[in-house]
């Protein structure tokens, strides 16, 4: 696993954007009244609250302590889980997760728990990073380890898979694809692209000695200051995959 931790301020400073762009693949999922979901990755419960007012009964699991604790303030269900490790057996209607499964390798250990959570035609919706997603962030990190001896590939927390290459996946543990798409979502970045490195590539940046780490950051910034800074503003070069799939009986 990686060095990335999440800062639950920082993260609502930084990326609050995550959640308010989760809404098109919560209409993927059409949660209805008194169902039970399982939202994958619930940070700090800033969709799963959603979830509660859409009336589900609602478990939230996160591998961050501190994410958990801030769910547990809205009044959520929320417990501190390896995504990899989930011990659910047949109690779930859907399981519900957004820009989280990119950072989970191998991706098998994640659905495997997630078909075994779902009942019998239980519904698998959710949208996460895919093919070509921050290529030229991605880039830059890579080069700026690379001029430090470093090789990124060894460290690199992220998976970005393509729509064929997922829904593999999906099928080989237990699942039919109803839908998926991959598309680009340029997204601009509240707080600029320092803010998003220090959110989003603290794995990265834990290769390196502390003292280190500032510069490290700004030669990355300037790196894609000209494909990804324009009229003012920062932007991510997000390219999506979204999908609905549903566990076959």
């Amino acid at each position: 696993m990686t060095a990335q931790s999440w800062d639950p301020e920082g993260y609502a400073r930084h990326a609050r954007f995550v959640s308010e762009l989760g809404q098109p693949v919560l209409e993927w999922l059409a949660p209805h009244a008194g169902e039970r979901v399982l939202d994958l990755g619930c940070g700090d419960g800033a969709l799963t609250v959603e979830l509660l007012a859409a009336g589900c009964e609602v478990v939230g699991v996160d591998s961050s302590p501190e994410q958990v604790a801030a769910a547990r303030t809205a009044g959520i269900d929320a417990r501190v889980c390896d995504a990899r490790h989930l011990d659910f057996d047949r109690e779930f209607d859907a399981v519900f997760s957004n820009a989280v499964l990119h950072w989970i390798k191998p991706p098998g250990s994640v659905i495997s728990g997630v078909v075994r959570a779902l009942v019998p035609g239980g519904r698998f919706v959710g949208e996460f990073g895919g093919k070509g997603n921050v290529t030229a962030i991605h880039a830059a990190l890579a080069d700026a380890l690379a001029r430090r001896g470093i090789d990124a590939r060894a460290i690199d927390p992220w998976y970005f898979p393509s729509p064929e290459e997922y829904t593999r996946e999906l099928e080989a543990h237990g699942f039919t694809v109803e839908r998926i798409e991959l598309f680009p979502r340029p997204t601009p970045l509240p707080t600029g692209m320092s803010g998003w490195l220090e959110t989003f590539a603290g794995a990265f940046a834990a290769a390196l000695p502390p003292a280190e780490c500032a510069r490290f950051f700004r030669e990355v910034e300037d790196a894609v200051r000209d494909v990804l800074f324009r009229d003012g503003q920062w932007f991510a070069d997000y390219v999506r995959l979204r999908f609905a799939a549903r566990k076959r009986t």
